[in-house]
């Protein structure tokens, strides 16, 4: 017989990255990556309960365990299940997203593993598959989809300002910021001061304001060197170490002919007394010698966006809905915002139609059952149709949607967290509601058509995303309706989409070895 448990079931607890840091002695997380080989220091601590689960369930035994949702997902999928499936397990059974029972506001997944070869039946939610992989869905691989070369640099995270002393903000509570007045008085004795001053978004402006509007304002110095000094002598003759080490101060000649942070002396002024304290605190070495730029000043960014007059963005931070804005290109982005540069209609129409947002759903990260898109997972992997930034067909489907809907927002006062909360709301009675739902409907048919899926049925309904325990309590706003394709479409969509990624991979992969002979 062979070693180990015929079975083992179990409720591991639920520990993030820093959750497992911060409970545990130095070292354990090093340990975990020493008892299990492939696996990632990012991983949620419920990928080694499965592989600890794997390693004492004999051959031809299972476990079954509960899960976070985020356990098919990232690094957590790929240390646990991914590296479970090609080695030897089989997912048997899957129940995919369903409400805790508790207190506690999270989604669960309920898996059954198999060790060996399965020769039953296998069950994912209520339907009968074939296989289920490490995404826990029937169709694909259970590696991540391909990064395309067509998608890079074609999406970024936005700035990380790190410390609120940069800023201008009548609204900021803890005194940090400085008042636009002063913004407003600096400006006016001396034009040049607005040359460093910027406007300022994150993914609360434009998830809340009906208009995307900002309040705030940003003292960015880019990649500025601090000041110059008589170094010029001194320079000349400096070996190459002495210099970087002038640099790394931010200390350049004194005829270095690009601007310095102090040829605007009062902001920097501002930004010592303001954000150079926290800086000062920071572990990250590099944080601390140079305060008076952001944490991460995404150069590349702003190199993309250079010369465009609007960009489009959405929140990458945990947000119950996928939405898209357009947004003017004049501005410092936070590291909450995604921004793509570019801001046709069509690109629009793309980014903002059901196929994306399953895709994005899919592989990006969640908190919750809210969704994070992130630049890696859910844009770089995605493969769009032919023409999906400039396609004359989307273009035309898609302005009266947006437009449509910015002027609901203006009408209502409302944002787009609370516009999409009534779109996906089966008692909202709003005709406008239901309008912006056909648009949504025709912008969809719009993308499926430049895919030439004409056989894929755009018929919505209010459909229950995950199981909820809640459903006889009477409160509906806790149920978690979508207005969405049914998970049959849904499903056959993501399977499509699935192969075109691995179709466009392969054929870069040979295009790449091409190039290299």
């Amino acid at each position: 017989v062979a070693p180990g448990f015929d079975a083992i079931v179990g409720n591991p607890p639920f520990a993030g990255k820093n959750t497992v840091i911060a409970a545990n002695r130095p070292g354990y997380p090093d340990w975990l990556k020493q008892m299990h080989t492939e696996s990632h220091g990012n991983a949620d601590l419920v990928a080694h309960f499965f592989r600890r689960a794997f390693n004492l369930t004999r051959e031809g035994g299972a476990f079954g365990l509960i899960a976070t949702n985020t356990v098919a997902q990232g690094d957590t999928r790929s240390t646990g299940l991914r590296w479970i499936c090609e080695n030897g397990g089989e997912i048997y059974r899957a129940k995919r997203r369903l409400k805790w029972p508790g207190l506690a506001a999270v989604v669960v997944s309920v898996l059954h593993v198999w060790k060996g070869r399965y020769g039953g039946t296998k069950q994912l939610d209520d339907d009968s598959v074939d296989r289920i992989t490490a995404f826990l869905f029937h169709r694909g691989r259970h590696t991540d989809p391909a990064r395309l070369e067509a998608n890079s640099g074609k999406s970024f995270v936005g700035s990380y300002v790190l410390g609120m002393g940069f800023t201008f903000d009548d609204t900021d509570k803890k005194g940090v910021a400085t008042p636009i007045a002063e913004m407003e008085r600096l400006i006016e004795e001396d034009p040049r001061n607005r040359e460093v001053i910027y406007p300022y978004v994150g993914g609360e402006e434009v998830n809340k304001s009906p208009t995307h509007g900002h309040h705030r304002y940003v003292i960015n110095f880019h990649d500025f060197p601090l000041q110059r000094k008589q170094l010029d002598e001194d320079w000349v003759h400096a070996d190459r170490p002495v210099r970087q080490e002038w640099l790394r101060r931010g200390e350049v000649p004194i005829d270095y002919p690009h601007p310095v942070a102090s040829d605007w002396q009062e902001l920097l002024t501002i930004v010592q007394a303001r954000a150079k304290p926290d800086r000062d605190t920071q572990k990250r070495k590099a944080l601390r010698e140079r305060w008076w730029q952001y944490g991460e000043k995404r150069p590349g960014l702003y190199s993309a966006i250079r010369g465009l007059s609007h960009v489009l963005v959405t929140n990458c931070g945990a947000a119950p809905h996928h939405a898209f804005a357009r947004m003017p290109a004049n501005m410092v982005f936070s590291h909450t915002l995604i921004v793509v540069p570019v801001y046709s209609n069509a690109a629009f129409c793309t980014l903002q139609s059901r196929p994306h947002e399953i895709w994005a759903r899919f592989f990006g990260s969640s908190m919750k059952d809210d969704l994070r898109y992130t630049p890696s997972d859910c844009f770089e992997t995605y493969p769009f149709p032919s023409g999906w930034d400039s396609q004359s067909d989307l273009e035309t489907t898609v302005k009266e949607y947006y437009d449509f809907r910015a002027e609901l927002m203006l009408q209502n006062n409302e944002g787009l967290t609370k516009t999409y909360n009534r779109f996906h709301d089966p008692y909202e009675g709003d005709s406008r509601i239901g309008e912006l739902r056909q648009l949504h409907t025709e912008m969809d048919r719009a993308v499926l058509n430049a895919y030439g899926w004409h056989d894929i049925p755009t018929d919505c309904g209010f459909l229950l995303d995950y199981e909820d325990e809640d459903e006889q309590s009477g409160n509906r706003r806790r149920k978690p309706y979508r207005y969405r394709w049914s998970d049959d479409v849904r499903d056959e969509v993501l399977a499509r989409l699935l192969e075109l990624n691995a179709e466009r991979g392969n054929g870069e992969q040979t295009t790449r070895i091409r190039r290299r002979n």
